[in-house]
């Protein structure tokens, strides 16, 4: 596979192209499955994430399975379940 970012050599300058590489290598690789517990979610299109082993299909980012806000989210709830059970 090619990536955009080798196809535009000098074009549209370095920093950009670091912004496209880094989003090309967070899309196209493999994360992990909270239901089955393996290394194995991938990308299907634009936001929608699916797990090879189980079939499970979760909502995400467009270039990363989780948001930056869903990551806030989950920590508070962690941090507030914490303080409840002690």
């Amino acid at each position: 596979m090619v990536s955009a970012s080798s196809v535009s050599c000098t074009r549209y300058g370095a920093s950009l192209r670091k912004q496209i590489k880094k989003m090309e290598v967070s899309q196209h690789s493999k994360y992990f499955c909270e239901f089955c517990g393996k290394y194995s979610v991938k990308r299907k299109v634009v936001g929608i994430w699916g797990c090879k082993d189980c079939r499970k299909v979760k909502a995400g980012d467009a270039y990363t399975m989780n948001t930056a806000s869903a990551v806030t989210v989950r920590s508070t709830i962690r941090r507030l379940r914490e303080q409840t059970e002690s």
